[in-house]
């Protein structure tokens, strides 16, 4: 028995009572008992929402053990959400960091996510998050914490992770920045590498997290990287399925070709995603980027040239990088790149394929990567002794 067999919503079944009621509604007539009503009861918008959230409620609550918090809790945590604890943001809502939220016996520093009531997540995405983080671990996979569904407040808690994402690090960087280097770099990307090897050939049926972008991997102090956000997640193929389709979801650049073009979804369109962060690594440059020269605004179109040509792969190297990398490290990378990138999806590698290959890209012995060390940001803290780490 696969473990995901709460993620198939069924339709309820109809019941005779069901069937009573529709015989009485018959050619816009009410009938039987219903004649003393001039109309059908119309349920009026607060009723439609209360009834949302209390089917995301139970849809959560029978199938996981997540924590649940009130809004309270979490409103005192992040001083009543306060622009001071805020931390991120985007079109799902906003994300504050929040100290000392009660769990598993101790107090701890987390990011709660408050979902924008019009934005981007609706109830579908915010359970499938819940669901999806609460059956799936993995060091690469961020740690789901808790939940809120008071009302129609919809929060997420997770661990803090103190290097925010990769995009922060990476592009648009301020002067003050340090850029990251090149086995910081490869480390990201075998972490991120890794998390969706887990998703595709571990869990059962496999994961297509369908949204890998800079901005949803994120990172502890020893830049770890951890994947983030499974609003959009689904539930592979399986059986003699080649595909699944869907309504075409996520961020314009990274998203496969083909699912662009047909809505079918496979393993390889994350692969493919996983291409155009890594080539973002490699560059240092945005995957769309308006400011920049015509030629320059799509990164994967500007790249496509230099693939053809290996002894072109150093013009891609990120210029911040200035020269520190061992040049067959990065030669191995841009393949790797312009395989993950390919046009055609069964071409592609597996992911299994990609974290064999990035384990030989660092600078130390044997391509193997060293663990960066500063000192600018602290690990992550809790404010009481921990009975157990996340």
């Amino acid at each position: 028995m696969n473990c995901f067999s709460c993620f198939y919503f069924h339709e309820k079944k109809r019941t005779p009572k069901d069937s009573d009621n529709n015989s009485r509604r018959r050619n816009g007539k009410v009938t039987g008992r219903d004649n003393n009503k001039t109309h059908p009861e119309i349920p009026t918008k607060t009723e439609v929402e209360k009834n949302k959230n209390n089917d995301a409620e139970k849809e959560i609550s029978n199938n996981i053990a997540a924590q649940t918090f009130t809004f309270r809790e979490l409103a005192t945590a992040t001083k009543n959400f306060r622009q001071e604890c805020l931390i991120g943001e985007g079109g799902f809502g906003r994300v504050y960091k929040g100290r000392d939220v009660k769990w598993a016996g101790c107090s701890w520093i987390v990011a709660v996510k408050q979902l924008d009531r019009n934005g981007l997540q609706g109830n579908k995405e915010f359970i499938v998050e819940v669901l999806m983080l609460s059956l799936l671990h993995h060091k690469h996979l961020v740690n789901l914490i808790g939940y809120c569904a008071d009302g129609d407040q919809r929060l997420l808690v997770y661990e803090y992770m103190s290097r925010g994402s990769l995009e922060d690090h990476l592009l648009d960087l301020t002067p003050d920045q340090v850029p990251l280097d090149w086995d910081t770099r490869i480390r990201i990307a075998l972490g991120a590498a890794m998390g969706l090897e887990y998703l595709h050939d571990k869990a059962d049926p496999p994961v297509i997290y369908r949204d890998l972008k800079a901005a949803n991997i994120l990172l502890d102090s020893d830049f770890n990287a951890k994947l983030s956000d499974f609003g959009l997640a689904k539930l592979g193929p399986v059986g003699d399925k080649q595909h699944v389709s869907s309504r075409v979801m996520g961020t314009y650049g990274y998203c496969a070709p083909e699912y662009q073009r047909t809505g079918q979804l496979t393993i390889k369109s994350d692969v493919y995603s996983f291409g155009v962060v890594l080539l973002e690594l490699i560059t240092g440059r945005r995957v769309i980027d308006t400011t920049r020269p015509k030629d320059e605004q799509n990164l994967v179109t500007w790249a496509q040239p230099v693939f053809k040509e290996p002894s072109r792969f150093p013009e891609l190297a990120d210029p911040s990088l200035e020269g520190v990398f061992p040049e067959k490290a990065l030669n191995q990378a841009v393949a790797v790149t312009a395989m993950c990138l390919q046009e055609e999806a069964t071409v592609r590698p597996l992911m299994s394929d990609v974290v064999t290959a990035l384990g030989f890209l660092g600078t130390a012995p044997g391509g193997s990567i060293s663990v960066p060390h500063y000192d600018d940001v602290p690990p992550p803290q809790q404010t009481a002794e921990p009975s157990r780490a996340l």
